[in-house]
């Protein structure tokens, strides 16, 4: 397939009779969010980077090249039309497929603190599970618009999916990621549930996976270690429980206003991963209770947007866009809490990054990548660029619909 197939910079948001074209609520949301998360991984890493490298500066200059990386990626994504994102759903799930499968081989996936998650380049490692996690989302939405009646009508429909999906969350916890695994299948059955599955299938679904979890979790001893010690951290404080007492005792420090930008006491070698999975508690120590109440109310703003950009698809009568829509918001939403609960104690232990804040290259990039596919999502049902699949009849084109924008 040509790649200029694939990627037509005319017409898209980014090139238009009208100079650029974007939803720009949802980007400046987006773009505060890395900006934030810029300044937080300079705070954060400092000391790890001055003893890991040489450079205080180490981990956030290669934040900033991921960030430039993901605006790249961005920018791309918003080039490709949505209809040939339908057309490849299945390339892509053979993809997934294959880059899970390649990270649990010995030699090219590469171990970090004992999962096998990346697959090591020479300046940088690829996550296979970000990637894995949006091409789900897209072949889910194309087999809903696809099954659209078997999913509704019949137990056949509903059960389809899930010979794609379990393989899947199997080859994720080979490595293991349990917080990947349980993202995905959260944001599969939030699709399903949205694309019309009778209310009494998904709650046997939904106490499946609840019976699943339980099982997965007294399957593996260090599942239910990390249990037992969130209930009650300061049982093991230096021990099993050191990771999340530390995060609390960072947010306590922060009391209302923080104790000021850089003056975190927390991140010189008392947390673990201070500039990855706990940046959250960092930001709140030195922001404060202010702060970080500000940074979950943008999250907020950006998910509830993307859903709205969903509801607009659909109003558009364009099915497929509207499910990748809601799917993208979902997976942000599962991060988003999963992180969040982690860090103040709610949940336990899990090595799930922060959307557009935490370091990490995979993750930030395909968290700007997403954001490209739904600006152009929003463009699309706006200008009414639908699938090229889909039927027009006149009545559609009577009057401009008003989306409340």
């Amino acid at each position: 397939m040509n790649l200029r197939n694939i990627i037509k910079p005319y017409p898209s948001p980014i090139i238009t009779g009208r100079g650029i074209d974007l939803d720009f609520p949802m980007l400046a949301g987006c773009l505060t969010l890395l900006g934030l998360g810029l300044v937080m991984i300079a705070s954060a890493s400092t000391e790890v980077a001055a003893a890991q490298s040489g450079s205080a500066l180490y981990y956030m200059i290669r934040h900033l090249i991921y960030i430039l990386l993901g605006l790249g990626a961005c920018i791309v994504t918003m080039m490709i039309p949505i209809a040939t994102w339908q057309r490849l759903g299945w390339l892509m799930l053979i993809g997934a497929f294959g880059l899970l499968v390649m990270v649990i081989i010995p030699g090219i996936g590469r171990e970090v603190n004992g999962s096998m998650r990346w697959i090591g380049f020479s300046f940088f490692n690829v996550q296979p599970s970000e990637i894995a996690k949006v091409f789900v989302v897209i072949y889910l939405a194309g087999y809903l618009v696809r099954r659209q009646k078997e999913v509704r009508e019949s137990w056949m429909g509903f059960f389809k999916p899930f010979i794609v999906l379990l393989p899947m969350a199997g080859l994720l916890l080979m490595e293991p990621d349990f917080g990947a695994t349980v993202v995905m299948m959260g944001a599969a059955a939030a699709m399903l549930f949205l694309g019309g599955v009778g209310l009494f299938r998904f709650s046997l679904m939904v106490v499946l996976a609840v019976a699943a979890v339980v099982l997965l979790i007294q399957m593996q001893p260090y599942r239910m270690a990390r249990l037992t010690n969130f209930a009650d951290p300061w049982a093991d404080q230096f021990g099993a429980g050191y990771q999340l007492s530390q995060a609390l005792i960072a947010f306590g420090r922060g009391e209302w206003l923080g104790v000021g930008l850089g003056n975190s006491v927390q991140k010189q070698f008392y947390l673990p991963e201070a500039h990855t999975d706990f940046v959250f508690s960092v930001l709140a120590e030195e922001l404060g209770a202010v702060g970080s109440l500000c940074t979950v109310a943008l999250f907020v703003f950006v998910c509830i947007r993307g859903m709205y950009i969903g509801l607009w698809a659909e109003k558009a009568k364009q099915f497929f866009a509207a499910y990748v829509a809601y799917g993208l918001s979902f997976l942000w939403i599962g991060q988003f809490l999963i992180n969040i609960g982690v860090n103040v104690g709610l949940l336990p232990t899990k090595g799930l990054t922060l959307p557009f804040l935490s370091y990490g290259g995979s993750s930030l990039v395909i968290c700007c990548a997403c954001l490209g596919l739904l600006l152009r999502i929003e463009w699309e049902s706006r200008t009414h660029l639908g699938s090229e699949e889909m039927e027009f009849s006149e009545s559609d084109f009577a009057e401009e619909p008003s989306h409340g924008r």
